[in-house]
């Protein structure tokens, strides 16, 4: 089978090379391949390839410069989209989209399942649910949020940073999600194609927790493993107390219990994959 996978330089896309089955003819592109902005040169592109599977990882994430810069973040995250899913509509194959918890407001009482009502706060949000309205019955849409790999820029990376740097940094605390492994996401994704599944899942690491207690079990975890020299004071601080251009959703706890089902595993705490990646950033140097 052959499968394209687009934004093959970021984190995602280096997952779902490494983890890439047997059965998958597997061909990679980025940004300096073909321009997504660029819908002929894409669409040009997609004919040539001719791929069964496209495993959209690319996309336009500067969520703060979104709002400056909506009409690039429309072309990367909605346009280019269309221009797939149209591809894969003419040649017969399927698209699997990933998208983001910024599609939801962050009002929600419980954690959003799959087939809750969207309404995005951001133009980041907007332009991804813009994209998610391209997709066919018979396509894959993979909801995800807070991702973060060994060796990537996130989160993660950007605290163990500041750790080394800082006495003393504060971090929003009312905002409230669950943190996603690429590892993890990229084999989530390879499974439910292998399973021939189509619709709607969700998938992050399980747990609720906020920026905040995300970064004070980087801080243990990673003064354990020697990444961090010595844990600083961490202080809880407001969204107000931190304010970005882009509007954030303050509770985007994704439900992925239809997606352990459909692939009948188990899910895997955060705080695990936390460590397990951390090991992969020690083994970095």
């Amino acid at each position: 089978m052959k499968v394209l996978i687009t934004g093959a330089g970021g984190q995602l896309g280096g997952a779902l090379q490494r983890l890439a089955p047997d059965w998958a003819e597997l061909n990679a592109i980025d940004v300096d391949d073909v321009d997504l902005t660029d819908i002929p040169m894409l669409r040009a592109r997609l004919v040539v390839e001719a791929p069964d599977v496209i495993l959209n990882a690319a996309a336009y994430t500067a969520v703060d410069k979104a709002e400056s810069d909506e009409e690039t973040a429309r072309e990367i995250n909605s346009d280019a989209v269309l221009a797939m899913a149209e591809a894969m509509e003419e040649q017969g194959g399927k698209l699997v989209h990933v998208s983001t918890d910024f599609v939801f407001d962050g009002k929600s009482p419980r954690a959003y399942r799959p087939d809750d009502e969207r309404a995005p706060i951001s133009a980041y949000g907007r332009t991804k649910a813009e994209g998610e309205d391209h997709l066919r019955e018979s396509d894959l849409l993979i909801r995800t949020a807070w991702v973060y790999e060994a060796g990537g820029a996130n989160f993660v990376r950007t605290m163990i940073r500041l750790m080394n740097e800082r006495d003393e940094l504060g971090v929003v605390s009312d905002q409230i999600g669950s943190p996603t492994w690429a590892t993890g996401l990229a084999q989530t994704i390879w499974d439910l194609v292998e399973k021939g599944a189509s619709g709607t899942f969700h998938h992050s690491d399980h747990g609720e927790v906020s920026w905040y207690d995300f970064a004070v079990a980087i801080a243990e975890e990673g003064h354990a493993l020697g990444l961090i020299e010595s844990v600083p004071t961490i202080k809880p601080i407001t969204t107000a107390d931190y304010p970005t251009p882009a509007a954030r959703p303050a509770f985007s706890l994704l439900d992925c219990s239809k997606t352990r089902e459909a692939l009948g595993d188990q899910p895997v705490p955060w705080r695990t994959n936390l460590r397990l990646m951390l090991e992969q950033e020690k083994a970095l140097g």
